[in-house]
């Protein structure tokens, strides 16, 4: 008898035993699934996306957590003791010489006076202040979602950056605001080593002025965020003769024009929002002084990336010789449409228009 129970014994602890191994494969397949699973809705864990899903939370946080602040520099340094959140007072060269992080947010609600002079700020000011990393680039977009006056839904009240489609990995944060009837987006995309494309473009040049007045280059900065005219310049070729001009500073603001002048003292400068002189540089001239050629030439327009030693050419216009553009006296050479590095999209003018482009 004792040999049966034994033998019933070991039977039911074989039962047991298999019935365990069944109960805990089941549980590593379900386990396995639930990670997977998780896997698809949080994504990989990947150290580099983890930190840029977090720069893009801090970055939509720090944006929408206060009024912001400015800090000037003096000599090099921070100077503290005339730090002010009125950061959007300051004068666009001071926000690009200083430390700033933007805020656009007042008492707890979007301060419309701060997306408005977000124009003035970089984009590289503009992350920098939000502790992005140096390889990270944003595309800022704030929308009316949703409005009680109809014709407002869609509304880009600010959009600008670098886009997504050079970048090799993204992430998005965003926060909404309801205000005044209104719900309001604020979305934040934080890019991992896209290329910036800087889309300043020539839209009008004089190389002929009557009346002795001064050569002019209008230059327009589409992009709503300002651009910093550091590491652009101008070339003008004619025959074996080249002329370069590099800029140390100045900014273009975001969603303007600005005027290069060989004279700012008698310059017609319509709605242009800044007006340079390149007349004392020697690369305008002014009356009698020819700095850009009347028959032919080429101006190009150049940007040097801080990682490279040549420019690379960013627009271009070309007249004389077998382009068709024929300059007279008080003619100029204006864009017809967008298209830049395009010698099709230029014509020439008899009522030039400084200081005024039409998109």
């Amino acid at each position: 008898m004792a040999d049966v129970h034994s033998f019933k014994d070991d039977e039911r602890g074989l039962t047991a035993v298999i019935e365990f191994l069944s109960a805990f494969t089941l549980f590593l397949m379900i386990l396995t699934a639930f990670l997977s699973l998780a896997q698809l809705q949080m994504g990989s864990n990947d150290p580099a996306l983890d930190r840029l899903d977090r720069a893009a939370i801090l970055g939509v946080d720090r944006l929408t957590a206060s009024e912001g602040w400015f800090v000037p520099l003096n000599d090099g340094a921070p100077d503290y003791n005339n730090a002010t959140s009125e950061w959007h007072l300051e004068p666009m060269n001071q926000l690009d010489a200083g430390r700033l992080q933007a805020g656009i947010v007042s008492g707890k609600r979007l301060d419309f006076q701060r997306i408005a002079a977000l124009s003035n700020v970089t984009e590289e000011g503009f992350s920098e202040g939000l502790g992005l990393g140096e390889k990270m680039s944003v595309f800022l977009t704030i929308r009316v979602e949703e409005s009680g006056n109809t014709s407002r839904e869609g509304l880009l009240i600010f959009q600008g950056g670098t886009p997504r489609t050079t970048s090799s990995s993204s992430s998005t944060a965003f926060r909404t605001f309801y205000q005044e009837g209104e719900k309001i987006s604020v979305i934040l995309e934080v890019h991992m080593n896209a290329k910036v494309t800087s889309k300043m473009i020539l839209t009008e040049v004089m190389t002929r002025p009557s009346n002795s007045g001064p050569e002019w280059i209008e230059i327009h900065n589409p992009n709503q965020f300002a651009i910093s005219l550091r590491g652009w310049s101008l070339n003008h070729t004619s025959g074996v003769t080249s002329t370069n001009f590099l800029f140390q500073d100045g900014v273009v603001p975001g969603n303007s024009t600005a005027l290069f002048s060989g004279d700012p003292t008698t310059q017609k400068v319509g709605n242009a929002s800044a007006v340079i002189d390149l007349g004392s540089v020697g690369f305008l001239g002014v009356g009698q002084v020819n700095a850009i050629s009347d028959g032919s030439g080429v101006l190009r327009l150049r940007y040097t990336q801080l990682t490279h030693t040549t420019p690379s050419d960013i627009d271009v216009v070309e007249w004389g010789g077998n382009t068709g553009l024929i300059i007279n006296v008080g003619y100029s050479i204006e864009r017809q449409d967008s298209t830049r590095m395009s010698q099709g999209a230029w014509d020439v003018q008899d009522s030039p228009t400084p200081g005024i482009y039409v998109q």
